[in-house]
């Protein structure tokens, strides 16, 4: 898939350092609506760093960041989710024993009035979670059914159809199919899908090779903080990306140090 858009967020020459340790190193990708990036790389490999400078949580130490074409600067994730940015980390910030409605519109409670009072608007919160749930294929026992009772595929729907209703442009999961099974995983998939569709940009973090040639239409990959390539979805084969994750020249000269082991 190749977007006829502009790309809705443009990070140029990206780097971050803590100290003396240079986290990013000059990393520049463009992010597209209506498609999914996969951000792929090892562990260390600077996935974390780069998506939270993207949205809002670290500065950049240089270089600059273009949303809609304008330079931004966040001064903390509040401003990053204000203009469209939002971020489904793998811990969910959902409270198990609070029921799925209450989690889906936590920090955007709706309030009706019953004279001086200021209530929660149940009938609202419940008519819309269980619209939402639906349009991405997840059907409730009902509004009221608490989060932890979910499995985690539909945890991380809950999540993610939560940011999108509240107006994400830009949708970043931070390996949203880590911890899930073959099902879960595949749920979780399709709803990506779903979003893109809407012409939503979805940043997929992940070091699954497989998950991310299920979805993805451009990919790019990171080594030390680094950027190994950006390729679309065609230009490059599961065994090329798998190479590139692994570190390309440096694993063939592992493996030819250990006589073909590796």
């Amino acid at each position: 898939m190749t977007s006829t858009h502009a790309p809705i967020i443009q990070m140029q020459g990206i780097e971050k350092h803590f100290g003396s340790v240079i986290a990013l190193a000059g990393v520049s990708v463009d992010i597209y609506p209506g498609e999914c990036h996969c951000l792929l790389g090892d562990n260390g490999a600077g996935k974390s760093t780069f998506i939270k400078t993207m949205s809002g949580v670290h500065k950049p130490t240089k270089g600059e960041i273009l949303f809609e074409g304008r330079p931004m600067h966040f001064s903390d994730p509040r401003d990053a989710i204000s203009a469209g940015i939002a971020t489904v980390y793998q811990d969910l910030a959902m409270i198990p024993l609070m029921s799925v409605s209450r989690n889906f519109f936590m920090g955007n409670e709706p309030i009706r009035r019953l004279g001086p009072l200021k209530l929660f608007d149940h009938d609202y919160a419940n008519r819309v979670t269980m619209e939402e749930m639906r349009k991405m294929g997840i059907n409730l026992r009902g509004p009221d059914q608490a989060v932890g009772t979910l499995s985690g595929g539909e945890r991380q729907t809950v999540a993610i159809a939560r940011a999108v209703h509240f107006g994400a442009k830009v949708l970043i999961l931070d390996e949203p199919t880590s911890a899930l099974g073959v099902r879960q995983t595949a749920n979780v998939l399709a709803t990506i899908d779903k979003v893109r569709k809407q012409d939503i940009a979805v940043v997929f973090i992940t070091h699954n090779v497989r998950h991310a040639l299920a979805v993805g239409d451009r990919f790019t990959v990171l080594n030390r903080g680094q950027t190994l390539g950006t390729a679309q979805r065609g230009q490059i084969t599961p065994d090329e990306l798998q190479d590139m994750m692994a570190g390309g020249q440096e694993l063939v000269a592992l493996e030819d140090s250990l006589g073909g082991t590796v």
